[in-house]
This record gives structure tokens, C-alpha cells and sequence, in this order.
């Protein structure tokens, strides 16, 4: 850095301005500055040039003009070579090396619900933006500093002679990215503007920071990682357990997440591969989890348990010897945080924090793209199915019919679920056909099929299966309808004495 060498800061977020600052004026820099952040520079005492000294030209347009000028951007484009520094020296401009800025909150402006679109678009950073690109571009001889939570960093790598190309190159990608992102929130909030549909725009734009490696994908020999959208909060606290969460873990931990948040109710769901071996509802947590370990007791070793109560000591002493690899829920108690430290060390405790937002979306990579669409959040309204049989259900039918629709929308395709007592008591999942998964679900209830209801994610294509769900003891039947053969199959229904309704709505999940 020459004596005539320049620091240039712009910067709306004005967080440990004044240290870094400071900091590079002892470097022999000469601070220049705009705006807000030249009076901030000099209300701390520190001799600071302004831009407009510099350009021999005053901000215009409200201050919507004062960086852009070939005396700000030609000191940051030069070269280190001979010609441009000759050509800098020619026009009487000093080179900046290090340029420290950060844009306007666009991001934050618009969150709000109020805010207007001339206030929005006021809020839209030009200067900075063109700073920061030339700073960046420039990297291998100009420092870009766009993140308050570095200035200490660079500062002292400035000061021991370490910031050398590698750095700069990584400052640059730093400040590459955060374009990126404003460019990104920009376009986002102007397309929500002007297309009515934000959940499948023409143009699909994700940004992501990876926050965690994993130690592998679902095998060993597959990379994996961690990624949060930018602005967004953590979706889970990890508040207890001697280990990290696994990809699988992860997995199904939003699997099993999704199942209670369903309801309003204390409710229990038991994951394992994504599917539930377990799901109830009752009138506290502790009964919910008896009745959902109930379901399949064998399949839920190493499971995971999501419960949308507070869990306590009586929950975690219900929990018995039960292996489980995730236990998830809003909150924990400390007798029982001190409990499960004792005797659980090496099931992961999730709090949920309930800041991060709910998926809209559902992504998949395939060749050349991405298949995307939105979450199955449907609310059904069981007062609006249609009773196609002879026989009514009853009451205690209805109500075990509308919790099995829930429960199998969770369930892989092919879907079936027998429901008693709002508790799952057999479920068949991702078969090839429906019989059998009829038939799964009716072997893992056994005796408990009897008087129990059954849900189904999709239509039955053959009266097969009701002979099967009738065989194995079940009353009502509860199903989107809509096959070619659905006459055979109501029929069916009838001559076993079955209830059976159409939902018109399919719960497909692959």
C-alpha cells in the first residue's frame, strides 16, 4: 500500500464501522466515505475525505448518485501494473485498495407489511453493488469487506502482512454472494408483484449456505451437508445427546416433525425410514406414546419420536429401555433433560424453535433440472365425504376415518392404514400393489384389526383389497374413490357389511 492508497466504506450496516476504520487509517490509508458513513467517521474523530472531494462532484438525486464516477471506480479497476497505475497517476487518481461496504436492508424493508413500493424500491442498492462487483472483480490487488462479523479478522490479517491472494480471492467470493443474494430477494419480491403464482414462478431461484458437513450421505460412500436458506432460523435446537444427527436422522426427523404438527391434540408419531410404526392422538402425551409404541413395538427400535408436548420425566419414564435415536419435541423439562442424560446419552434431543419457516415447496434434482411442487398441506373436511355405501359409519368411525386420512398422508405409496381409537394399529407401506399392503397392515395389527377402520392414500383398483381388509376384521373403509372399477369394489363393501367414503382427494407420497 502506497502512502496515496485508499480505503473506501459505504456501508448501511454500520456495526464496528468505526474500529475497522480507525484501524485502517493507521495502515497510512486515507478513509474516503460518503453520506451517513462519512459524518458516522468523523463524528468519531477520524479525518475522512468525502466522495464528492473526490469526483468534484456532488451527490445528486437525493443521494441516489454519488460513487458512480471513473475518480471512485477507476481507483478500484486499476490493475497493480505500470499502465494503469501510469494511467491513474495521468488523472489524478489515487488507488483504493481496500473497499468495505455493505447494502441497504431490502430484505428487511420488504418482511415488513406495511411498506409501500416506492419505499421498497428506495431501498434498492445501486452504488453499492457496483462497489463491491468492481472490488470483488479487482481481487487480485483490492480487499472487499462486506460483513461486519469479519472487519476484526481482516483487520489483523491487514496489520500481520496475511492478506495475501487466496484471502482476497475468498473476500471476493464473499462479496460475489452477497449480490447474488440481493439480486435474488429483489427479483423474488418483484416477481411475487407481478406473477400470482410465487409458489411455481417461471424462474425458480434457491440460495442456501451449507451450515454443516455430515459425515455421510445415506451411505458411507455418498457426501453430504447441511444447508439453510439465507435470512432463515434454525428449524431445531440440539439440546441433549452426545452425537450429531445423521443424514437419515435428519431425514426423518422432518418426517416425524410432520405427523404431530398435524394436530391439535398431544400427539405421538414413531419413525423409522421415514414411515410411521406408530401414530396417536389421545388426551395427554404420555397415553399418545403408549398407543403409538403399541403400533409396531419391534420397528420402533432405533427409532425416532416426535411428540408435540413439552416432554417431562413421566414421558421419558414411559419410554422405558426403548433404543431411540432422535426424541423430538417443543420443549424438555430439566428433571427430564437430567434424566434422559443418565439414561439416554446417545439419543439426540431436538427442541423445535419454531422460527424457521414451513416448507412450501418440494424440490428433487433429476437430469438436466428439478421436478418441483407444492407441499401436501390440504385440510380436508371429513363433513364433505361421500358415504357410497349401504351402511352408515358411526360416530367412533367417522372419527377414526378422519384421523387415518391423516395418518396415511405420512405413509410412502402404497398407503394403507388401520386406525382404532385414533391410534395407527397396522400400517402398509410402499408396496407394489394395494392388496398387499392391506395385507402388511392386517399382519402387523393381528387381533387389534378387529373393528378397526382403514385409510388408503389412493384409490383401490380391485375389490381385492376390501376382501382382504374385511377378512382381517375391518368396518369402514375410507378412500379417494374415482377407479374405473369402483362399482365392483362398493359392491364389495356392501356384501361384507362394510362402511365405506370418497374423499375425492388423493394423499400419493413416493
Amino acid at each position: 500500500m502506497t502512502a496515496r492508497s485508499r480505503a473506501l466504506l459505504s456501508v448501511s450496516d454500520k456495526s464496528g464501522l468505526v474500529e475497522l476504520a480507525r484501524g485502517l487509517a493507521a495502515l497510512g490509508l486515507e478513509l474516503v466515505a460518503s453520506g451517513g458513513t462519512a459524518r458516522a467517521l468523523a463524528a468519531a474523530g477520524l479525518e475522512v475525505t468525502q466522495v464528492d472531494d473526490i469526483t468534484g462532484h456532488p451527490e445528486i438525486l437525493g443521494g441516489r448518485v454519488k460513487t458512480l464516477h471513473p475518480a471512485v471506480h477507476g481507483g478500484i479497476l486499476a490493475r497493480g501494473t505500470p499502465e494503469h497505475l501510469a494511467e491513474l497517476d495521468a488523472h489524478g487518481i489515487a488507488p483504493v485498495s481496500v473497499v468495505v461496504c455493505n447494502l441497504y436492508p431490502f430484505e428487511r424493508t420488504v418482511a415488513a407489511a406495511e411498506v409501500t413500493e416506492p419505499e421498497a424500491i428506495e431501498q434498492i442498492d445501486i452504488g453499492g453493488v457496483a462497489l463491491l462487483r468492481a472490488a470483488a472483480k479487482n481481487f487480485e490487488r483490492v480487499s472487499v469487506v462486506c460483513d461486519p462479523s469479519t472487519y476484526g479478522e481482516v483487520l489483523t490479517a491487514l496489520q500481520e502482512g496475511r492478506l495475501d491472494l487466496d484471502a482476497r480471492r475468498r473476500l471476493a467470493l464473499a462479496a460475489f454472494r452477497h449480490t447474488a443474494a440481493y439480486d435474488t430477494a429483489i427479483s423474488g419480491w418483484l416477481q411475487g408483484r407481478t406473477d400470482p403464482d410465487t409458489e411455481l414462478p417461471p424462474v425458480l431461484a434457491l440460495r442456501a449456505e451449507r451450515v454443516q458437513v455430515l459425515r455421510y450421505g445415506e451411505n458411507s460412500h455418498q457426501r453430504a451437508a447441511i444447508y439453510r436458506f439465507e435470512g432463515q432460523a434454525p428449524a431445531w435446537e440440539q439440546v441433549g445427546g452426545d452425537k450429531e444427527l445423521s443424514y437419515n436422522n435428519l431425514a426423518d426427523l422432518e418426517a416425524a416433525w410432520g405427523m404431530p404438527a398435524e394436530f391439535s391434540r398431544p400427539a405421538v408419531a414413531i419413525i423409522k425410514h421415514m414411515n410411521p410404526s406408530g401414530l396417536a392422538v389421545a388426551d395427554d402425551a404420555l397415553t399418545a406414546f403408549e398407543r403409538a409404541l403399541a403400533c409396531d413395538p419391534v420397528s420402533a427400535f432405533g427409532g425416532i419420536v416426535a411428540v408435540n408436548r413439552p416432554v417431562d420425566a413421566a414421558f421419558v419414564d414411559a419410554m422405558g429401555k426403548l433404543f431411540v435415536e432422535v426424541l423430538a419435541a417443543p420443549s424438555f423439562t430439566d428433571d427430564a433433560l437430567e434424566l434422559l442424560g443418565r439414561r439416554k446419552r446417545g439419543c439426540r434431543l431436538m427442541r423445535f424453535t419454531g422460527d424457521a419457516a414451513a416448507p412450501t415447496r418440494m424440490v428433487r434434482e433429476i437430469h438436466g433440472g428439478l421436478l418441483v411442487q407444492t407441499v401436501d398441506a390440504l385440510v380436508e373436511d371429513p363433513s364433505e365425504w361421500r358415504v357410497v355405501t349401504a351402511r352408515q359409519p358411526t360416530d367412533a368411525e367417522r372419527r377414526d376415518l378422519a384421523f387415518a386420512v391423516v395418518a396415511g398422508k405420512h405413509v410412502k405409496s402404497n398407503a394403507i392404514v388401520f386406525c382404532k381409537d385414533e391410534a395407527t394399529v397396522g400400517v402398509g407401506a410402499g408396496q407394489m400393489n394395494r392388496v398387499d399392503s392391506v395385507r402388511l397392515a392386517g399382519w402387523r395389527a393381528g387381533d387389534r384389526a378387529r373393528g378397526a377402520v382403514l385409510a388408503s392414500d389412493a384409490f383401490f383398483p380391485f375389490a381385492d383389497g376390501i376382501e382382504a381388509a374385511a377378512e382381517a376384521g375391518i368396518t369402514a373403509v375410507v378412500q379417494p374413490g374415482g377407479s374405473i372399477r369402483d362399482d365392483e369394489v362398493v359392491a364389495a363393501a356392501d356384501r361384507l357389511g362394510l362402511a365405506m367414503l370418497f374423499t375425492s382427494v388423493r394423499h400419493f407420497r413416493h
